[in-house]
């Protein structure tokens, strides 16, 4: 079995119950490294995270589907008229990471 890891893992909140803690890390995994700004493709397409979605209502909302506990935003780049949508597919073997997101404004990618 492969272990894809979140490149940015939520928030770490130290008074969430075991479960919670559970659901949150298996979310890191469904949702693997696309961040807000990374670019990834797969058979579909090659699509840009436009926001990550993590309250389950707005996901819920935003993907019609009453179980859902996150969800991505996406723009399919290799289409010149394409239209952000959201996705809840989880991240497998079949994605590529193309570009991760680009540093925040001011900084320089090094670290002290």
């Amino acid at each position: 079995m492969t272990t894809i890891v979140a490149a940015v893992p939520a928030a770490r909140t130290h008074h969430l119950s075991p479960g919670d803690e559970l659901l949150r890390r298996v979310i890191d995994t469904e949702i693997g490294p696309r961040i807000e700004g990374a670019t990834y493709q797969n058979v579909d397409g090659a699509f840009l995270v436009l926001e990550v979605i993590r309250d389950p209502q707005r996901a819920r909302e935003a993907l019609g589907r009453r179980s859902a506990q996150w969800a991505l935003i996406v723009r399919d780049v290799l289409r010149h008229d394409g239209e952000p949508f959201a996705v809840g597919s989880v991240w497998t073997t079949a994605d590529q990471l193309v570009r991760t997101a680009a540093a925040p404004a001011g900084t320089t990618g090094r670290t002290r």
